[in-house]
């Protein structure tokens, strides 16, 4: 596999020019100025044959009239059939399941697939994005977590496109997303459990830095608010998205004369959690404590009593993801968010509060 060559656009105007130091231009910049994407400008630089010829003359124009240059002209590369899947960390089902979206499609198009761990989100990415850009993949899958401008535009520099799949934050409008309609997930199970006669529902959210901890939050608000029901802040707990966190999350919300009698826990791993934690407590699921999860993973039919859930098409997500990234490189895909809907899966765990 031959290495990347990074790209870096240089003004040669003598106003521009510091101390004889050509200043480096921003991808993102001229890809915003025409609206198109930066791998876009990309592969115009980089002389790749994949741009509608109206487009790739537009970037030269640009490029021209603003007298920029590409250094190490003449230096190509070719990409390696494989993609590459970052993830913060590889340790749930729920990222099990992408990797079965993600093999499903790539194993029809005889592609490999390269899983990294970036490590927590907010660390520093230069470990991992070096080895990315060593490897030259056709592109990578981003799961939830986001990149800097600086870090996308490196990738962008070296023709590798890229796309956020659950991003953790609020993407640029321009950039390739895939997400789950979180919100509306979150007004569907709680709009559940107040239809089955529920008043004191208890939330476990993800991290309040992620969105979307927040969009099921507020989808959880919204169906609360809907059904005049008084929000009580004390009964939303920030969780972590994993089973220990609910099970400590539960004992806080179930530690209280006035407990709830539900609890949306906003992902399947922490509702384990909260059957853990009724188990521990003497309370039966469902006829003591109705239980809602997020996500829909394989073990969420298999618990007992069968948890019912939003269901997360994360497999398809992921699908599409690779789809997504393909057209990219193709120039066959318009940059911006796709949102997929979600759907509510009733199982055993919710029932009219007492129920016998």
């Amino acid at each position: 596999m031959s290495s990347s060559n990074a790209t870096q656009v240089t003004s040669t105007r003598p106003a521009q020019r510091d101390a004889g130091t050509a200043r480096r231009v921003r991808l993102s910049d001229i890809a915003r100025d025409l609206g198109v994407s930066t791998a876009t400008i990309s592969k115009v630089v980089n002389d790749r044959t994949d741009v509608a010829e109206d487009t790739r003359r537009r970037v030269k124009d640009a490029l021209a009239a603003a007298g920029y240059r590409k250094p190490n002209a003449g230096q190509t590369t070719d990409s390696a059939p494989l993609i590459d899947v970052i993830f913060e960390r590889l340790d749930n089902v729920w990222g099990l399941e992408v990797m079965i979206g993600v093999e499903q499609e790539v194993r029809e198009r005889r592609l490999g697939v390269v899983i990294t761990e970036s490590g927590d989100r907010g660390g520093s990415p230069a470990a991992w994005l070096d080895a990315v850009i060593a490897r030259n993949p056709l592109g990578a899958i981003i799961v939830t977590s986001d990149l800097s401008e600086a870090d996308t535009e490196r990738l962008a520099a070296h023709g590798i496109p890229i796309v956020l799949l659950d991003p953790s934050g609020d993407p640029n409008p321009s950039a390739a997303s895939i997400r789950a309609d979180n919100w509306s997930g979150g007004l569907t199970a709680t709009r559940h459990l107040i239809t089955l006669g529920h008043r004191k529902i208890g939330i476990i959210t993800g991290p309040m830095d992620m969105m979307c901890s927040r969009a099921r939050l507020d989808g959880y608000r919204a169906a609360i608010e809907e059904a005049n029901i008084p929000f009580d802040p004390s009964l939303c707990i920030e969780g972590e998205f994993k089973m220990a966190s609910g099970l400590e999350c539960a004992k806080q919300l179930l530690d209280r004369p006035d407990q709830p009698t539900a609890i949306f826990a906003c992902n399947d791993l922490m509702a384990m959690g909260v059957y853990e934690a009724a188990r521990v407590l003497r309370l039966r699921i469902p006829e003591d404590l109705s239980v809602v999860g997020f996500d829909d993973v394989q073990t969420a039919a298999l618990m007992g009593p069968p948890l019912t859930t939003v269901h997360q098409p994360i497999r398809e997500m992921s699908v599409e993801a690779v789809r997504m990234l393909l057209a990219m490189r193709e120039g066959r895909h318009r940059p911006g968010g796709t949102i997929i809907p979600t759907s509510f899966i009733v199982r055993g765990s919710t029932a009219a509060p007492g129920a016998e």
